[in-house]
């Protein structure tokens, strides 16, 4: 039988074992952090067994004991990390008999339910019950395979005795001609790479403007994460002089991203291939052209193309390129074959090869023998490199408007291939025909055993994918196909019962948050149609931080961001509050409807601790970013409580839960509100939100500032300040 389990813990990370050990045991599991959480649980879970840490500060863990034991029927387990005689001996003075201590073994825990009187045997999950695997599908395949195995071996090895070894150089020729079309054709797919890069960066809005202005800096704001994005080496954008505006290179062996910039560079003023578009010229495939620059910052193959004006107007040049060592290097990658790429006088500017590429030189007459006859016939040379023989397929380098910018070497090492004669050849086609006819006729009827199960499983997958979650498959039988049938059943009804409720959350709550929703939703509890509740709302900004990112790079910006919510999520889910949505650098989460409606002074509560714990997270982090160089995130904080809609936004197949209303317009206004009040990061909450909070405001320090008039709404509201520790001033009093 199924037990309801609460585990009420200081520390969620060493509660896991814990709730990991219930969970294999088919109980139903709920974690609670702080008491208000776990009394809360309580009452509503009414569960069959508590494990409570007797480390919660102060006495209120005392009166959460209390409550348990007034119910005869709930059994309780105290647990402790460390020796702790004086709380012990008050545990057991209110009637604890039963303790556990850190670390949560499996062993340690089951002595506990001993003691308990519960016995610790397995227990298995309810539910449908698994297929036992009689035959496995291993063995109906291997058993007439391994016959034809058999008697398939003792033919190879009657005909091994008659192989004979011969050159394969005809085949080997053919696999080398192969291996140099698909180089030919992978430069071609690199080239047509380079030219969508080039589209992009031509055509992105602002490019023109900032070449007619010289405006260098906004150039590279627009072209570098093109760049980037592309993973490009080189980007250069010059004008209608040839003269470059903006350089963006990669260092030669530096990580992806690592560029350098420059301009002012006359270099590529003379090539044809940039001459080519500032004159305008147009051959049969456009405007766009390709060239070979050995340049002081490496050998580069660059594509180029013009720049036009909203109004036609010519106003620069782009050229993207990549370095022929990374060019070859790639090349190698894609067809295994060592290449190198010459000059049109035989001289090599870039190799895979590495020690022992000195005698690559082509010859000026083999050059330009390999030139001439490149529409009729591939030239071949044998070479040695470091003691190992090769033959080299040598063709021409074409690029897009047909003209030879070099020539490109692919080259493979000298194999052989066994090779027989006329006679063995006849024999081997005779068995392996035979072999072939009986392994497809026995074949034939096994796979007609295993895909057609398969294929009904694959077809109802079909169907889970475009979103049918209706659809069942048949698992019955003895072997891993039934199996896995019931395992796919099981998976989709799985994603039946979680379908909705992980599609509204993510990861913006805890995962003992997001079990308990789960199963509100399946009581009912939950609704997705809009419903009114009494919630407490923060709303966190960084003061002036879009001026702020104007000045640092997008990546920089970020990371600052990340760091930042890193520090401020992980607190809002620890106070078991939502993080509903984030906008830039600003943050709306909100307490007291999910996983389940607590009272509005339990929200309020767990909204004003959150609020102090993100102020002096944020004044940490600003220590840090200060330590760093870097300017602080000057942060405002509304907390404000008032009656919100809650519910699902958004169309049948894209649905977010989120919350509405004026107490979210309020609560940004009070946010708002910190920037004429205080020049650093404050928190600003309402008068309805210290109402709600009753008795239990006394345990916060608030400063009431007086009435204000905000956006939006025409009477004016009373705001108290909530800082971080007691003012001088306050002390004395």
């Amino acid at each position: 039988m199924r037990q309801k389990v609460l585990i009420v813990q200081t520390d969620p990370k060493s509660a896991q074992p814990l709730v990991r050990y219930f969970k294999e045991r088919g109980d139903e599991v709920w974690g609670a952090w702080d008491l208000n959480q776990a009394e809360a649980l309580f009452e509503q879970v009414k569960p069959d067994l508590v494990y409570l840490d007797l480390h919660f500060p102060g006495e209120d863990w005392q009166d959460l004991v209390r409550l348990i034991l007034e119910r005869p029927t709930i059994r309780l387990v105290v647990t402790n990390k460390h020796p702790d005689l004086q709380r012990e001996m008050q545990a057991q003075s209110l009637g604890v008999r039963v303790f556990l201590r850190q670390p949560f073994r499996p062993e340690w825990i089951e002595r506990s339910l001993e003691k308990l009187g519960e016995s610790t045997k397995t227990r298995r999950r309810t539910g449908a019950k698994k297929p036992v695997i009689r035959i496995p599908v291993r063995i109906k395949i291997i058993l007439p395979y391994l016959v034809l195995s058999i008697l398939f071996t003792l033919a190879v090895i009657y005909l091994i005795s008659r192989v004979v070894i011969d050159s394969a150089q005809e085949r080997y020729l053919n696999q080398l001609v192969a291996t140099g079309k698909q180089a030919t054709d992978w430069m071609v797919n690199e080239e047509d790479r380079l030219l969508v890069t080039l589209r992009l960066v031509a055509n992105s809005q602002g490019v023109a403007e900032a070449i007619q202005s010289g405006d260098s800096e906004q150039l590279r704001s627009i072209t570098l994460p093109l760049a980037l994005n592309a993973e490009e080496e080189a980007l250069e954008i010059l004008d209608l002089g040839g003269i470059s505006l903006l350089s963006i290179r990669q260092q030669p062996g530096s990580p992806v991203g690592n560029y350098i910039f420059t301009r002012g560079d006359p270099f590529f003023q003379s090539m044809d291939y940039i001459q080519a578009v500032l004159t305008g010229t147009v051959d049969e495939r456009g405007d766009k052209f390709a060239g070979l620059a050995v340049a002081p910052w490496g050998n580069y193959f660059y594509i180029s193309g013009p720049i036009y004006a909203p109004n036609g107007e010519k106003v620069g040049v782009v050229l993207v390129g990549r370095s022929l060592p990374t060019l070859v290097r790639e090349m190698k990658a894609a067809t295994l074959a060592d290449i190198t790429i010459y000059t049109l006088e035989g001289q090599p500017l870039a190799t895979t090869f590495g020690t022992g590429a000195d005698s690559l030189m082509l010859s000026p007459s083999r050059s330009a023998q390999v030139l001439l006859a490149q529409d009729l016939a591939s030239q071949t040379r044998d070479l040695t490199v470091s003691s190992v023989s090769y033959t080299e397929l040598l063709g021409a380098w074409e690029v897009r408007d047909q003209r030879d910018l070099g020539i490109l070497g692919v080259t493979l090492p000298q194999a052989f291939l066994i090779q027989t004669s006329q006679l063995t050849r006849v024999q081997m086609i005779i068995i392996f025909l035979a072999a072939i006819l009986l392994v497809v006729i026995v074949g034939l009827y096994l796979s007609s055993l295993i895909t057609k199960p398969l294929t009904r499983l694959v077809q109802a997958s079909s169907e889970v994918e475009r979103g049918n979650l209706q659809v069942k498959v048949d698992s019955r039988g003895d072997d891993e196909v039934a199996v896995l049938a019931h395992a796919f059943n099981s998976m989709v009804a799985g994603l039946q019962e979680g379908f909705i409720y992980r599609d509204l959350l993510g990861r913006t709550v805890s995962p003992e948050v997001r079990e308990q929703l789960r199963q509100t939703f399946t009581s009912g509890n939950l609704r997705l149609e809009g419903q009114e509740a009494i919630a407490t709302v923060i709303m966190t900004d960084i003061r002036g931080f879009t001026t702020l990112s104007e000045t640092a790079e997008p990546a920089k910006v970020f990371l600052w961001l990340n760091e930042y919510f890193g520090k401020l999520v992980p607190i809002v889910v620890a106070h078991g509050g939502v993080v509903n949505k984030f906008d830039g650098d600003a943050m709306l989460s909100f307490y007291g409807i999910l996983p389940r409606m607590i009272s509005p002074r339990r929200s309020a509560t767990a909204a004003c601790q959150t609020a102090l714990e993100m102020l002096q997270a944020i004044n940490e982090l600003n220590e840090l970013r200060e330590a760093r160089g870097e300017p602080p995130l000057i942060t405002g904080i509304g907390v404000h409580t008032g009656i919100v809609t809650a519910g699902g936004l958004g169309s049948s197949d894209r649905m977010h839960y989120t919350i509405i209303g004026d107490t979210v317009n309020t609560t940004q206004r009070l946010e708002s509100l910190t920037r004429q009040l205080f020049n650093e990061s404050a928190i600003l909450v309402s008068q309805a939100t210290l109402d709600a909070l009753g008795d239990a405001k006394d345990s916060f320090q608030f400063q009431e500032l007086g009435s204000f008039t905000v956006r939006g709404k025409s009477e004016r509201v009373t705001v108290f300040h909530l800082p971080t520790q007691i003012p001088p001033d306050e002390i004395d009093k």
